[in-house]
C-alpha cells in the first residue's frame, strides 16, 4: 500500500471524516469543526496506542489499526504505539477486575510480536509509518518529574469523574493507585509525541475516551495548544459484549494462534444482523459497494455473500491475499467441495486443518483404502474401516472410495497429499515427500 504524496485537500479531508461517519467510526471528538479545519491545512499526524498484554493482538484491536490506515491512505501520518510502559500498569477501562501486572521479559517478547502485527496490517516498511513504544520516555521518567511535569497539571476531581474510574469505584475491588495513575501515563504520551513528532491527533475506542481527553487537558494546561481527539464505538460481539482477548471472541491475528483459515471462518460466521456494520468498518470497499452487498444479502441470506466479501477481505488485510485466497479454497473443500482447482496455497491451508500422516510414496502405491483410513487415523481398526466403506461413507479426495479402491501417485493432490474423509466433516491426510 503506497503512501500518497499527493495532498487534495477539496477532495481528501473532507471525504475522509464524511467516510469515517458514514462506517459509524465516529463517536465522540473534541471539535469537528475545528478537526476539519485542521485537515484541511494538510497532513496531520496522529497516533493510537495498543497495550501488549499478549504476544497477539486479537479482533478487538483490528478495528484501531485500519483507523490509522484509512488517514494513512488519506495522507495524513499515521504513529503506531505499543504500550511498553502502559502495559506494565494495566487500563482500568471498560474491566471490572485489575489485571495481572506482566514482568518485562513476558512485557518485551509481547512488544515484538505485536508490532510485526501492526506493520503487516499498516505496511509501516514505508519510511512515513513509524512505530513507537511508550518505555523509551516513560521508563526515565522519574516520580519526582513525573508529579512535577504530569500529576500538576491534573485534577483528582477530573480524574474522578472519568467513567472509567467511576465504574471501578462503584465495585467491589475499587480501583488500586496504579491504575488510577494509567491516564496520566497516557495522557504524558500525547505530550510527548506533540513534543517529538508533531502529532495533533489521538484515536482510539470510546472506553478510551476519559484517557485520550486526559492527554488533551494535559497539553492545553501545560503547552497552551490546542489538540484533537477522535473516538469510535466500541465493537460488540452478537450478545453485547466487547471484542477480545479476555471478553468476546477470541480469535488472534497471529497465524500461530488462529490460523488464517479459522480467521476467515470467523468472519464467514457473522451475523446477519451485524455483516453490513462489519463490512463498512472493517473493509476498505465503498459504501455504495457495502450498500449494495448489504441489499443483496437481504435478498439472498442463505448464499452468505456478504460474509465471504468480509472474510475475504479482513483475511487478506491481515494475512496476505494469498493466504486469504488459500483459506478460501480450503474452506470450499471442509464444507464438501471439489479438490480439484485446489491450490497449492489452498492445499497447504488445508491441511493445517486435519491431522496428517507421511509415508514413503512407494508404499503409498497400491495401498488399500482400508488401509489408508487406518493409517491416517480415520478409523481404529481395519474392521471398521472395511463398516465404513461398506456403508459408503469413505471418501477420496472428495469422491466416494468403493470397496477394492487402491490408491496411487495420480491420486496425490499437486503430487504431495491424498486427502481423506470419514463421513461428512472428519478428515485426515496422507503425504508423500
Amino acid at each position: 500500500m503506497p503512501f500518497r504524496s499527493a495532498w487534495n485537500t477539496a477532495v481528501v479531508t473532507a471525504d475522509l471524516l464524511a467516510d469515517l461517519e458514514a462506517r459509524g467510526l465516529v463517536h465522540d471528538t473534541t471539535d469537528r469543526a475545528a478537526l476539519a479545519a485542521r485537515l484541511a491545512d494538510g497532513p496531520i499526524t496522529l497516533y493510537h496506542g495498543i497495550d501488549p498484554t499478549a504476544d497477539s493482538l486479537h479482533t478487538g484491536n483490528l478495528i484501531g489499526l485500519l483507523v490509522l490506515r484509512r488517514f494513512q491512505e488519506a495522507g495524513h501520518r499515521p504513529l503506531a504505539l505499543a504500550g511498553g510502559a502502559t502495559g506494565m500498569v494495566g487500563d482500568p477501562s471498560g474491566r471490572s477486575q485489575e489485571r495481572n501486572l506482566l514482568d518485562e521479559a513476558t512485557l518485551n517478547a509481547n512488544v515484538a510480536a505485536i508490532k510485526g502485527q501492526i506493520t503487516r496490517v499498516l505496511d509501516a516498511g514505508d519510511a512515513e509509518v513509524e512505530l513507537v513504544d511508550n518505555r523509551d520516555w516513560t521508563a526515565p521518567l522519574t516520580l519526582l518529574d513525573f508529579l512535577r511535569d504530569v500529576g500538576k497539571h491534573a485534577t483528582v476531581n477530573t480524574m474522578l469523574a472519568r467513567e472509567s474510574v467511576k465504574i471501578r469505584m462503584d465495585g467491589e475491588e475499587g480501583i488500586s493507585f496504579t491504575e488510577f495513575s494509567y491516564m496520566l501515563l497516557q495522557a504524558n504520551d500525547y505530550r510527548e509525541l506533540l513534543d517529538t513528532h508533531g502529532c495533533e491527533l489521538q484515536v482510539g475506542g470510546s472506553d478510551q475516551w476519559g484517557n485520550i481527553l486526559a492527554g488533551v487537558d494535559l497539553i492545553r494546561r501545560s503547552r497552551q495548544r490546542s489538540v484533537h481527539a477522535l473516538s469510535w464505538p466500541l465493537i460488540t460481539a452478537p450478545d453485547g459484549t466487547k471484542l477480545g482477548k479476555t471478553t468476546g471472541a477470541r480469535i488472534w491475528l497471529d497465524a500461530a494462534r488462529t490460523s488464517p483459515y479459522q480467521f476467515f471462518q470467523h468472519w464467514m460466521q457473522t451475523e446477519d444482523s451485524q455483516v453490513a456494520e462489519f463490512l463498512a468498518k472493517f473493509t476498505f470497499r465503498p459504501m455504495a459497494e457495502v450498500g449494495a452487498l448489504a441489499t443483496a444479502h437481504a435478498e439472498a441470506p442463505e448464499k452468505r455473500e456478504a460474509q465471504r466479501a468480509l472474510a475475504r477481505d479482513v483475511t487478506g488485510i491481515v494475512h496476505g491475499a494469498e493466504a486469504a485466497r488459500g483459506a478460501e479454497e480450503a474452506s470450499v473443500v471442509l464444507f464438501g467441495g471439489s479438490i480439484e482447482a485446489i491450490t497449492p496455497g489452498g492445499l497447504e491451508a488445508l491441511l493445517g486443518e486435519m491431522p496428517v500422516q507421511e509415508l514413503p510414496r512407494t508404499e503409498l502405491e497400491g495401498l488399500d483404502i482400508v488401509d489408508a483410513l487406518h493409517a491416517a487415523g480415520l478409523v481404529a481398526s481395519k474392521g471398521e474401516g472395511r463398516r465404513l466403506v461398506a456403508q459408503g461413507g469413505a471418501n477420496v479426495n472428495g469422491e466416494r472410495a468403493g470397496e477394492g479402491r487402491t490408491l496411487g501417485a495420480a491420486d496425490l493432490v499437486h503430487g504431495r497429499s491424498v486427502v481423506l474423509r470419514k463421513g461428512k466433516r472428519d478428515y485426515a491426510a496422507l503425504t508423500c515427500r
